[in-house]
């Protein structure tokens, strides 16, 4: 049993269901709602938290969460500048971070059941808009999907930001929309705007040299991507039928997945693994705005709609850890955010 919440435009701007294999009855809103467009929604680590990105101050809202939404936390004293993209807790837990469109484009703090004083900003910032954030699964790292070359930029983490690492060689086509990390750790990657449309490097404190493409590339603008827990596949989200495409993951993209059976309605805005992995969800950009499958190295049947839909587009997608986070839990599934 576990939970899944996604992130939306109109009121309440961010909706939670049940799930076991499947969508149970939708929770009730949370009695203070985010101010705006839910941009990108992240479950705590140890499930206790739920935080939403969203457009309108305070940019970023957070609740404790035990089967449903409690009381809104306190506003961080310092906001995010302006619209929240993205938002991710470290895997420890003792920090939240936002990607969001105004410099410093990302801002993390301590978490504690709330906000703690704001970080410094990093010393080089992300050179635009970020529109996703990740820590490295071992919270050492975390990294930033950006506009503008180098479209994905990656920091030291050890309760702030050091010194913005190198470059990747080989840079992502088009805006960086979302970026993950592969569970053990040793891989990242990009979803992105322009062909290939994802891109994925070796991790080991830096950027390796970038894995070759696709054999059979995402149809189209690449919006968000993860991989699953155990490590052994990664899926984007993208514009253009089929919406969303899967490969197998070993150091590198396998042959692509078949298609779902029954294909999301439209462009998919974020995807995300259970934590068990047997399941895979998809944000949509029409109804009904949030799509489950069944997850066992392929798509399986896809799961009946919810009874209560989401109310509009969907921006992102998370399921909520199981009480204790698995080793292989990556926050950076929750992600995420989209750009209107």
């Amino acid at each position: 049993m576990s939970d899944i919440a996604v992130a939306h435009i109109s009121s309440p701007f961010v909706t939670a269901y049940p799930w076991s294999s499947g969508f149970g009855t939708k929770y009730t809103n949370p009695s203070t709602l985010p101010s705006d467009i839910g941009r990108g929604v992240a479950f705590s680590p140890n499930g206790n938290d739920i935080a939403v990105a969203h457009n309108g101050s305070p940019f970023v809202t957070a609740y404790p969460w035990s089967s449903g939404f409690g009381t809104k936390y306190t506003n961080p004293s310092t906001l995010p500048p302006d619209t929240g993209r993205g938002v991710a807790f470290s895997p420890n837990g003792n920090d939240i971070a936002v990607a969001h469109s105004d410099s410093p484009f990302v801002t993390a703090y301590p978490w504690s059941s709330g906000f703690g004083t704001k970080y410094t900003d990093p010393s080089t910032t992300p050179s635009n808009t970020s529109f996703g954030v990740a820590f490295s699964p071992d919270g050492n790292d975390i990294a930033v999907a950006h506009r503008n070359s180098p479209e994905v930029t990656a920091y030291p983490w050890s309760s702030g930001f050091g010194t913005k690492y190198t470059d990747p060689s080989t840079t992502p086509t088009g805006i960086g929309w979302a970026v993950a990390f592969s569970p053990d750790g040793n891989d990242i990657a990009v979803a992105h705007s322009n062909s290939p449309f994802v891109t994925a490097y070796p991790w080991s404190s830096g950027f390796g040299t970038k894995y070759t493409n696709p054999s059979t590339l995402p149809s189209n603008h690449g919006n968000n991507v993860a991989f699953s827990p155990n490590g052994n596949d990664i899926a984007v989200a993208h514009v253009s039928s089929p919406f969303v495409t899967a490969y197998p993951w070993s150091s590198g993209f396998g042959t692509k997945y078949t298609n779902p059976g029954t294909l999301p309605a439209s462009n998919g805005r974020s995807v995300a693994f259970s934590p068990d992995g047997n399941d895979i969800a998809v944000a949509l950009a029409s109804s009904p705005f949030v799509t489950a499958y069944p997850w066992s190295s392929g798509f399986g049947t896809k799961y009946t709609d919810p009874s209560t839909l989401p109310p509009n587009i969907c921006f992102g997608v998370a399921f909520r850890p199981q009480s204790a986070p698995p080793s292989s839990y990556n926050p950076a599934f929750a992600h995420r955010r989209l750009l209107l």
